[in-house]
């Protein structure tokens, strides 16, 4: 595993909530993270517990995490460890519920 590859997995093993993301949560930069933030926030996610990672701003990680997760686009959720799916699998979970469950919120 890349030094890269081991930065990402920490941060993926270390939080509850990751989301890799162009921008940070009060300042998203695409309007995908855009969304994504506001899923999460209608999720109930507390903004304090929520880890953002800016790709923008580290382009090793932006195309680490692509191979990291073996899914090509960015905003990228993580849920203890576990990779969700970008900004539509986030709202197609979230429209059934399924997201709130995953993120032990009542649906």
């Amino acid at each position: 595993m890349s030094e890269v590859q081991q930065r990402i997995d920490q941060l993926v093993k270390n939080s509850d909530v990751v989301l890799f993301m162009k921008g940070n949560a009060s300042f998203p930069m695409c309007g995908f993270s855009g969304r994504a933030i506001q899923i999460l926030k209608a999720c109930g996610v507390d903004p304090k517990q929520l880890t953002t990672v800016n790709v923008l701003e580290d382009a090793d990680i932006r195309q680490g995490i692509k191979e990291y997760s073996n899914w090509p686009t960015i905003p990228q959720l993580y849920v203890r460890g576990e990779f969700i799916g970008g900004s539509d699998i986030m709202m197609e979970m979230y429209q059934s519920g399924e997201l709130q469950q995953v993120l032990g919120q009542s649906a």
